[in-house]
Order: structure tokens, then sequence, then C-alpha cells
């Protein structure tokens, strides 16, 4: 831990002096006149899953995130940097729709997806979860080079970091076009409720009978 305390302040040495970056950090009143004037900065972090209890994928990347936090904190507590972490349990459609979302699970900084593109496979926990035969799949991480069924620490590290040095203005960044709610979505709900007249919502032709 202390190594990696001892690089993340080097990171911190080499980014003022060879990138040009500046941070948000607290105003204090001991500033000397003509001084330049920073505000604090907070960065919000959203985890965003059809489960937090069962989905070994979802409650992995609970973890993960907070492991990524324990290890940026001592960036974080030079810096003047406050992160606040929201779980989020989407239950329907309709919010499924409100939040944008589009796998399971997700994480947002400052409202954007630290990953870029979805990629998913079948997931036996929230299979089960809903009651569908067919199969629901929930997200897999790409991280250098290698695939994960957790949001992996160093991913999350990396888009903290960068948001901490980037300030979170991307002028390159452009918001993906939300089309839905995938069907792989669509079909968890439908599968999951209630009000299904058959014993299972997902036949062979992959046809619903709910009412």
């Amino acid at each position: 831990m202390k190594k990696i305390k001892a690089i993340l302040l080097m990171l911190i040495v080499s980014t003022y002096y060879f990138t040009g970056c500046t941070m948000k950090t607290k105003p204090s009143l001991e500033q000397p006149s003509g001084s330049i004037q920073l505000t604090e900065m907070v960065i919000e972090m959203e985890l965003l899953a059809l489960d937090l209890t069962s989905c070994g994928r979802c409650v992995g990347s609970t973890d993960n995130i907070e492991s990524a936090i324990e290890i940026v904190r001592p960036v974080l507590d030079v810096m003047g940097v406050q992160v606040t972490v929201t779980e989020i349990i989407v239950e329907s459609e309709e919010q499924a729709l409100q939040y944008k979302f589009v796998s399971s699970p997700t994480v947002r900084i400052n409202g954007r997806d630290i990953v870029f593109g979805t990629v998913e496979s079948y997931c036996e926990a929230c299979t089960d979860l809903s009651g569908c035969d067919e199969g629901i799949e929930c997200r897999v991480w790409s991280y250098r080079g290698d695939e994960y069924s957790e949001a992996p620490v160093g991913l999350v590290v990396e888009a903290i970091l960068r948001e901490v040095f980037g300030d979170g203005r991307d002028t390159n960044y452009v918001a993906p076009t939300y089309d839905g709610v995938p069907e792989n979505i669509q079909q968890f709900f439908r599968s999951k409720s209630s009000t299904c007249v058959t014993e299972s919502c997902c036949s062979e032709s992959n046809t619903f009978e709910c009412q």
C-alpha cells in the first residue's frame, strides 16, 4: 500500500509539471493577495444495477469501487476532493429509461459511463433472479487486454484520476445516443413480472405472454 501511495503522489507531481493540468481545491482564507482562487471539487459516482444482493458481478463491482477509492484516497485528501457513491437498483423498465440504463452493472462518474460500448455475457445469478429460461446477460469489462466479470479496480482508479486531473472538461467527449431500453433489460423485467400467465416468460420463440 505504501508503494501505491508513493506512485500516486509521483503521478501528481508529474501531472503538474509535465502536462500543465490544474486542480480544483478548497479555497483558503489565508491565500495571499493576487493568488488564484480555486473551488472545491466533488466527484459523484453512481453504480446502477439490476441486483445488489445475489449478482456477483454487481456486488463485486461495488466492492471494487470501494477498493479503488481507498487506493486513490491519498491523492483525494491532498487535493481536497470529495467522492460520493450512490447505489441505484433499477427495478423497472420505466426506471431503466429514466436512467438511460443499458447494461448491469453500470458505473458512472459525474454522469458519464466509465467505459465506452457494451459487451455482455450470460449471468446465472440474474437469470435465476428473473426466472427467464432464455438467459439474462450482464456486463463484461475489458481492461488492458483482459476481460473481467466485475468492474476492475484499476479501471475505476484510472477513471477517478482522469476526472481529478482532467477537471471533468473533455472537449472531445460526445454523449452516446440512447436508443431506449435494450431487449436484454426488457426481457429481465418481463420475466420477473408477476403478471405472467405462462410457466415461463421465455419460450423457444422468445415471445412473451404477459398481460
